[in-house]
């Protein structure tokens, strides 16, 4: 059996690489992927302490399915603004577009 103390684990891990990878990258479609990352790691803990602390309680996965609609909608609110960015400036890199003229 699985401990809540590994999803614990898990959840900060996933966390940590998506913190990098905004950190770290400067492409926006691996930024936005790593945002990603870190909305599921959310959902893996909330679902978690859902199962392991609160078992009568559905609070955690209702939270969690209003993160995953709140991804979905940053997702293509996101993947607009990339689109109209790329078009205008040829470009998908974080810092070649650091002005807004133009």
């Amino acid at each position: 059996m699985v401990s809540l103390n590994m999803f614990i684990a898990l959840g900060i891990v996933l966390f940590s690489i998506g913190l990098l990878g905004v950190l770290i990258r400067r492409n926006i479609v691996i930024i936005m992927i790593s945002i990603e990352i870190m909305l599921n790691a959310v959902n893996l803990m909330l679902v978690a302490f859902n199962r392991y602390k609160f078992i009568d309680s559905s609070d955690g996965l209702t939270y969690s399915f209003f993160i995953v609609a709140v991804a979905a909608a940053e997702a293509s609110v996101g993947l607009a603004i990339l689109i109209a960015v790329y078009r205008k400036r040829k470009t998908v890199f974080v810092n070649k577009l650091n002005t807004m003229k133009n």
